[in-house]
């Protein structure tokens, strides 16, 4: 009877060991937890930031005055007959 109390025991530990410190353990799972979270949040932005770009690309398709605008603030550019004011500070 001590024998089979004995081997129990040791089967028990080792299962205890390998619940928490294994391989596949519950540590190991919690750690994989949080950084699928902070991945999930990572593809979020980028999703976001995807879309607003997307946005923007149709806008600048089918209107000019998205393209103005860029040209105006991006390049400097001015129209034709107007005048260029620089206010130095």
């Amino acid at each position: 009877m001590k024998i089979i109390n004995g081997v129990l025991i040791v089967v028990f530990l080792v299962f205890q060991f390998q619940l928490w410190l294994g391989d596949d353990s519950v540590r190991e799972l919690n750690m994989l937890q949080s950084e699928l979270d902070a991945q999930r949040q990572v593809n979020s932005d980028l999703e976001e930031r995807n879309r607003l770009l997307e946005i923007e690309v149709v806008d600048l398709k089918t209107g000019l005055e998205a393209v103005e605008e860029r040209a105006r603030s991006e390049l400097g550019m001015i129209e034709e007959g107007e005048t260029f004011y620089l206010i130095v500070e």
